[in-house]
């Protein structure tokens, strides 16, 4: 168990920070339409009678 807390766990948490940090650096490489949000559109829900 000592293994795991020395070892095994920093670097499972170096790697996810390092996975985020690639994830959104990412975003400078895309071209600028797609780095933006995404738009939020309003959706009405459509109920059928009958």
């Amino acid at each position: 168990m000592a293994i795991f807390r020395q070892y095994i766990a920093p670097l499972l948490v170096v790697l996810v920070f390092i996975f985020a940090l690639v994830a959104v650096s990412a975003r400078i490489f895309l071209p600028s339409d797609m780095a933006a949000p995404a738009p939020i559109e309003e959706v009405g829900v459509i109920l059928k009678r009958g």
